[in-house]
């Protein structure tokens, strides 16, 4: 692919990158779903393209890029693919996310082998029990996206806080010694994602594995010391909702994609009539590429708005903060609002699993139920703020 060997590519190389990988993932969407994980091939173009790469660390031989690349791939991936656009969005989050440990951790995870990914399951549901010089750490999560392609993974849990403090959350980081991945991802979307049960029995977790979800928060984390490019200063809660937010977006573009195609071509057997000659054909076309322009264009206003706090060197507002929060869960909505759209004017076809607009309207239900994915939260935080409420969302 064109450019593909530059050691530091730019934005606009690897969006385009990304755009021509898309039609390969799309052919290769039946196999992900056959596999119930993302094919070999496709993690081994992801790292041959550098897409693995874009927020690493500049020590580590990443690009150290503003994570807003991570989401304008995931746009073009999820045309062609949406549980590889998952997959590929949530692990980068990881890597960017390693780099606020503290550097000990990112050494042990990079030091030998750049190329290692991480998974995780961010629910807060570990049996912890404080030790000598960390925790032991026990239980079993839910939702590992892409587990198979990695050698550690992040898992979240609660340690008992001071008396009159909220608990506290964290995210301990474990060697795929200490795991085991159990194979129960038998699902109608995002088959291709992999996202399997991890389970952890009383394995050591030292301190320096551990990160607060406060510290992401107050964006002052221990990696920062060593990684102090704003790359690294946006809200951790930001970034996370945006990996999982835009596969819905880029499913939708795929969507409008499949039924352009499909009504260039498609003759009524109960009419006779040309899809293409009809005008409520051709107004959904028109609208949902509106619609979808709007949203896209919105969710990277928000980016920018947020990179220029940074690179100013100032706290992004809490306001904001809330207000990107509820733009992000309602991209879902509306992407998922479109596809159904589109799905049902497709007619009687679109149930056939060969369809490509059959597998992103599974696909954009099944990210629409991650919990992340839901608008009403989000909405009715962002409503108390406004009406001079505080603030109860703590994942921004």
């Amino acid at each position: 692919m064109d450019g593909e060997h530059s050691p530091i590519p730019t934005r606009e190389e690897l969006i385009q990158r990304a755009r021509n990988l898309a039609p390969k993932l799309q052919e290769r969407s039946k196999k992900a779903a056959e596999l119930r994980r993302i094919p070999d091939e496709t993690i081994e173009d992801f790292h041959r393209l550098g897409f693995f790469k874009v927020v690493q660390p500049e020590r580590f031989g990443g690009y150290e890029m503003d994570p807003s690349i991570i989401f304008e791939l995931q746009l073009e991936l999820g045309r062609g693919c949406a549980s590889s656009a998952w997959v590929y969005g949530v692990l980068n989050v990881h890597s960017w996310q390693l780099a606020l440990f503290a550097p000990e951790a990112q050494d042990e995870v990079w030091g030998e082998d750049s190329t290692t990914l991480i998974s995780s399951s961010y629910m807060p549901v570990a049996q912890t029990e404080w030790v000598n010089g960390g925790v032991k750490l026990s239980g079993r999560w839910s939702f590992s996206s892409g587990c198979d392609a990695c050698a550690w993974v992040f898992l979240g849990g609660l340690l008992p806080a001071e008396e009159g403090k909220p608990p506290d959350m964290r995210t301990f980081l474990v060697p795929r010694s200490d795991y085991e991945i159990i194979d129960n991802w038998h699902v109608s979307g995002l088959r291709g994602s992999g996202s399997k049960d991890v389970a952890v029995d009383g394995a050591f977790v030292p301190n320096h594995r551990m990160h607060k979800f406060s510290d992401g928060f107050r964006q002052q984390s221990p990696g920062n010391e060593i990684n102090a490019s704003p790359v690294y200063k946006y809200p951790f809660g930001q970034i996370h909702i945006r990996s999982v937010s835009t596969p819905a977006v880029g499913a939708a573009l795929g969507a409008l994609d499949s039924y352009i195609d499909f009504m260039k071509s498609k003759v009524s057997q109960a009419t006779g009539g040309k899809a293409k000659e009809s005008f409520a054909n051709s107004i959904l076309a028109a609208e949902a590429t509106a619609v979808l322009d709007r949203e896209v264009l919105t969710l990277r206003r928000n980016f920018d708005e947020m990179a220029g706090y940074l690179e100013r060197g100032e706290k992004i507002p809490l306001d904001r903060r809330v207000h990107f929060r509820h733009d992000s869960a309602r991209a879902v909505r509306v992407s998922t609002e479109i596809v159904e759209q589109l799905f049902i004017a497709c007619g009687a076809r679109a149930a056939f699993e060969d369809q490509p607009i059959n597998r992103h309207f599974q696909d954009v239900h099944a990210i629409r139920l991650h919990h992340a994915n839901s608008p009403d939260t989000p909405g009715s935080n962002m409503g108390g703020v406004l009406f001079g409420k505080k603030n109860t969302d703590f994942f921004i």
